[in-house]
């Protein structure tokens, strides 16, 4: 009997399997300091509050840390023990790299927030949690290669996001900015659950490795609801890009949150939109790639096109301008991204190295933008764009720093790494045979030097009225919290760098992200 035993559990495979830890260590630290957060935030007196933010960013710091020992991207967990080829978590070169940017990123909002808790009065414990809890999902969903995790992880990223919008409790503008991004977000996330289904009902599978295999033989019966599936997926990481047409809840949730919040979205929530078009347009759907190519090519010249012309009308005088602009602009910016993800239809899949590229250099200058901003608004709490006129003369270091990161964004020197990342995009549309997209995005280009160009004159500009530059220097009571400081100094070394060396960035451009 004890040989029978033994010969039957040889041949019948296990389903009992070890669990990578280092692999998953990022997500699972940063989750597990969101839990030790929240249960701290019961013992430590009000006054002691400002620790739990220390302790979100020395977990975050702590998560980015963990990303070095993962680095030859060679580790997978969370496989089908009948095929192993077919996991639910792989920590290859793109899920780190993207890992980097979403933990660095959420680093430098942590670094933001903890004035901005202290100052705004919102609960500590509830919003380092669900900040946390945001940057856990969004760290997972790049591992993700199966449609369920993947779903989750955007869901996880998504959710506590929501309420950080609406953190500021009686401010209308953040209850209806909360509100707007709660329903249009949930509706395209029906959506998107709804095409998930449909791609399951006619491959049965959800791991994307396989998904891919049987969308390239689907029976006859099944090719319209396969064909629907992979249209309704899209639309929901369509969403989370703000790519237009599913770019109006852009606007409004960026002026109604809270700043360090709007940055995050900006940035981390735009990582997100791309890095779930990214799996399942190039790993789970290229056998579709006739349908997805060409509806993403028109999505990225309708947003650039759409989003550079909201930004060239914004008035500067305007209450709120400064952050409207940074939101219309980072719209315009999705529009670039979105151009290697649908060159990856007619060419090569490595082409989307362009948009990780390009995603890593908007990273730093944009949340570095935000980080100035921050700032400005400590004294000047309208956000207008004329708010910045003269700020050299007050703040040089701020001002020299959000003028790099504007010329970073329009491409020009000595933002050397905005001009190569556009050169990057620029080719990758060339290279796929896509003519007339990168002659939409150089006239976006053109157009966008406009309103850039504009904000960094204003800058150096001589302040308005008779204030001289002694008289307008900040004194003791609004001089600059340290943690805004590191965080606009963290942000300008880092751009500076990847000026300075471009290939650290561009050779994510030059080669391949995922395993062959």
């Amino acid at each position: 009997m004890t040989a029978l035993t033994a010969l039957a559990a040889a041949e019948t495979p296990s389903l009992i399997q070890s669990v990578d830890w280092l692999a998953i260590a990022p997500v699972v630290i940063t989750a597990t300091v969101g839990l030790v957060v929240l249960l701290a935030d019961l013992f430590v007196p009000e006054r002691s509050k400002s620790v739990l933010g220390w302790i979100s960013v020395a977990g975050l710091a702590a998560a980015t840390a963990v990303l070095l020992p993962l680095r030859a991207g060679d580790r997978t967990t969370f496989c089908l023990t009948g095929d192993p080829a077919a996991c639910s978590y792989t920590a290859d070169h793109f899920a780190l790299v993207v890992q980097f940017l979403v933990l660095g990123g959420a680093l430098v909002t942590a670094l933001l927030s903890v004035t901005a808790v202290r100052d705004a009065r919102m609960p500590a414990g509830e919003y380092w949690f669900l900040l946390l809890s945001s940057a856990a999902g969004a760290a997972l969903l790049p591992a993700s290669r199966d449609l369920a995790t993947l779903i989750v992880a955007l869901e996880v990223a998504s959710l506590p996001a929501f309420a950080l919008v609406g953190m500021r409790r009686g401010d209308r503008l953040s209850s209806e900015a909360a509100l707007k991004f709660f329903l249009s977000s949930v509706t395209a996330t029906a959506v998107s659950l709804m095409g998930v289904s449909f791609v399951y009902g006619a491959t049965g599978s959800l791991h994307l490795s396989q998904v891919a295999d049987r969308l390239e033989d689907v029976p006859g019966q099944l090719d319209t609801l396969a064909m629907a599936g992979v249209a309704l997926t899209l639309v929901g990481f369509a969403f989370k890009t703000a790519a237009v047409p599913f770019h109006f809840w852009v606007p409004d949730t960026y002026v109604g949150a809270p700043l360090p919040i709007a940055g995050y979205l900006s940035v981390i929530g735009k990582a997100v939109g791309f890095t779930g078009l990214i799996l399942v347009t190039v790993i789970a759907f290229p056998a579709y790639s006739e349908i997805w190519g060409p509806a993403l090519a028109v999505l990225a010249a309708l947003t650039m096109t759409l989003g550079n012309a909201a930004a060239l009308r914004q008035s500067a005088d305007r209450p709120n301008s400064a952050v409207r602009l940074l939101a219309w602009s980072s719209v315009g910016q999705a529009g670039y991204l979105l151009v290697p993800i649908a060159a990856a239809a007619y060419a090569e899949r490595d082409q989307i190295g362009s948009t990780v590229a390009y995603a890593l250099m908007y990273a730093a200058v944009n949340l570095g933008a935000f980080a100035v901003a921050a700032l400005v608004a400590r004294t000047k709490p309208l956000h207008r764009i004329s708010d910045y006129r003269g700020l050299y003369a007050e703040r040089p270091v701020a001002a020299l720093s959000l003028a790099f990161f504007l010329l970073c964004l329009a491409g020009l020197p000595p933002g050397i790494i905005g001009l190569f990342a556009k050169v990057t995009v620029f080719r990758s549309a060339v290279d796929a045979g896509l003519g007339w997209l990168a002659v939409v995005m150089a006239v976006n280009v053109v157009i966008a030097l406009y309103y850039y160009l504009r904000w960094t004159a204003l800058l150096f500009r001589a302040p308005e009225g008779a204030e001289t530059a002694a008289e307008t220097a900040p004194d003791a009571r609004t001089k600059a919290p340290w943690p805004v400081t590191a965080a606009i100094v963290l942000t300008a070394v880092t751009a500076v760098v990847l000026s300075g060396a471009p290939q650290l960035v561009l050779r994510f451009a030059a080669g391949s992200l995922f395993p062959q």
